[in-house]
């Protein structure tokens, strides 16, 4: 297998391999740093219909025009998934309470980031979002619609032929084109939406296995997350030359089931494939683990975690003692020390994935604590990594119903009932009943009259609310889910804005409020990878 490193590459470009031409804007007259024009690469491995997207060419100029202070060797990316702004302002006093301290004062740690901005979650084709389309949209810098990643606008979602031509080169494509390593880390499934938009091309972000995929799909050429998992590397060597890419270096999170057949340990695989086989073939110096012990021992890459069969255990019950699944603090640090023995640089892409799922359970307490277990992976990485090399950035792909309301006094347990600064019991509704400072605007936490159902299925004359009493109901406890406005099955998703913060080289970009999709374009010209990229591709042929 032929490998073409980085400074081969770069030795590539200035012998004339691809050019570069950068052009500056003037500027407006009288400014002293003009702006600066996107890098023109006259040689790209992205598709033209992606470069040229309109979403594409929009965000990309938009963030050209932030200062930049050097280069990135590296690049952290941190998701909270549904961490949206009322998340993360309850999980800091939560954080700081569990101190000693009331909380309010408190700084997550990467809310000490220099940089930070809004960020606009939308879907082309939904007012609010799903975790696939938008974590498509950080990872390609073109939105797409709800429920797919990795393809763009065009394709028809279920439809396997609309998404054939449509595939779009991610951030991890491109990272690996260039020569560098990568990590893909998660506390959900990692063939679930938000991991698998960093390797992974779907109509339909369901088909995480081949039982989940209709047999016409199949028939057309479409294969399950699972399968392209284990695919990555030969889909890009396939496409731009053998050597193109040495595959991910670091994968690590839940889904065990849909890597194994369903005869075996729980597998839910029909075609009778163990990927998990096929991955220790493929790579037979590679780690397979499954718990905690066996990250502990991991010494070299590639390595591949799996240690649970669908979403890993929320942080509350990862972090007892005894449990056998790592927390994500060592998850991302074993991570971090395998990647960076790699001199050309890496990506490292880690995801607080049960975040959202607490919260569509209208669990605070869970989603509070997974949100300050990515905190303390954010503070871990800033103790390891050079900042001068290295960007570092925290967002999340949506955010959630959830909503901190009433006048709690300074210091409020942020789980328990509401008491004001006049009062030292807690405040009452109209009809005489305490609530919490923290509840949700739809979900399972909504509250019907069914003690008043009679036997012939008709209500008895109820109350003037619909409320449980919880007067005696320790609301702080992790199992406690709060109450919701509406009735709903699941909670859903919000639409507003989530923030971004970002550290090291190119941070800037991503200050203001800026599309989802601009992200991409932070990342992406915060390094030489697309050049370096292209260099390499060209050096092998190029089979495009």
């Amino acid at each position: 297998m032929m490998r073409v490193t980085c400074s081969t590459a770069l030795a590539l470009l200035v012998s004339g391999c691809m050019s570069i031409t950068v052009v500056e804007d003037s500027g407006p007259k009288g400014d002293a740093k003009p702006a600066r024009s996107p890098m023109q690469v006259t040689s790209s491995p992205i598709p033209d219909y992606q470069r040229n997207s309109a979403w594409y060419t929009d965000a990309q100029t938009r963030v050209s025009r932030a200062p930049t202070h050097g280069k990135a060797k590296n690049i952290v990316l941190f998701l909270g998934d549904g961490m949206g702004i009322s998340t993360i302002t309850a999980a800091r006093i939560l954080a700081g309470q569990q101190q000693g301290n009331p909380g309010e004062e408190n700084r997550l740690s990467f809310e000490e980031f220099p940089v930070t901005g809004l960020v606009k979650t939308y879907n082309v084709d939904s007012q609010t979002p799903d975790s696939a389309g938008t974590m498509s949209a950080i990872m390609t810098g073109v939105k797409t619609k709800i429920g797919v990643f990795g393809v763009d606008e065009r394709i028809t979602q279920e439809n396997c032929q609309s998404g054939q031509g449509a595939e779009l080169l991610s951030l991890l494509d491109i990272a690996e084109l260039a020569g560098k390593s990568t990590g893909v880390i998660s506390t959900a499934r990692l063939t679930h939406a938000t991991p698998a938009a960093t390797y992974a091309k779907t109509v339909n972000r369901d088909w995480e296995d081949d039982g989940e995929m209709p047999d016409e799909a199949k028939a057309q050429g479409c294969t399950d997350i699972a399968a392209q998992f284990l695919a990555a590397e030969n889909r890009l060597n396939t496409q731009f030359g053998e050597g193109a890419s040495d595959g991910i270096e670091v994968a690590m999170g839940g889904g065990r089931r849909h890597f194994l057949p369903g005869s075996v340990d729980g597998g839910r695989r029909k075609d009778g494939r163990n990927l998990i086989d096929e991955w220790q073939a493929a790579y037979p110096k590679g780690n397979y683990i499954s718990d905690k012990a066996g990250l502990g021992a991991a010494s070299d890459v590639p390595l591949l975690g799996l240690f649970s069969g669908s979403h890993m255990a929320y942080a509350s019950e990862r972090n007892q003692p005894g449990a056998h699944q790592p927390s994500l603090t060592a998850m991302t640090l074993k991570a971090l020390q395998l990647l960076q023995d790699d001199d050309e640089g890496f990506l490292l892409v880690v995801e607080a994935g049960r975040i959202d799922h607490a919260h569509h359970a209208g669990n605070a307490a869970n989603a509070l604590t997974d949100t300050v277990e990515l905190s303390e992976a954010v503070a871990a990485v800033m103790r390891n990594i050079d900042s001068d090399d290295t960007l570092v950035m925290v967002t999340a792909d949506h955010s959630h119903v959830f909503t901190m309301a009433g006048y709690p006094r300074r210091g409020n347990p942020i789980l328990g009932k509401v008491v004001t600064a006049w009062s030292d019991d807690p405040s009452l509704d109209e009809n005489g009943l305490p609530y919490t400072t923290l509840g949700y605007m739809n979900g399972r936490g909504f509250r019907d009259h069914g003690e008043q159902l009679n036997a012939d299925s008709t209500y008895a004359e109820p109350p003037s609310t619909g409320r449980k009493d919880i007067s005696t109901i320790d609301t702080t406890q992790p199992g406690y889910h709060q109450e919701a406005l509406i009735p709903l099955n699941s909670e859903t998703h919000g639409g507003e804005d989530v923030a971004v913060y970002a550290n090291g080289p190119g941070a800037e970009g991503a200050m203001g409020a800026i599309e989802q999709n601009q992200l991409f374009h932070v990342m992406l010209q915060a390094t030489s990878w697309e050049a370096e990229a292209a260099a390499r591709v060209e050096a092998l042929g190029d089979k495009r």
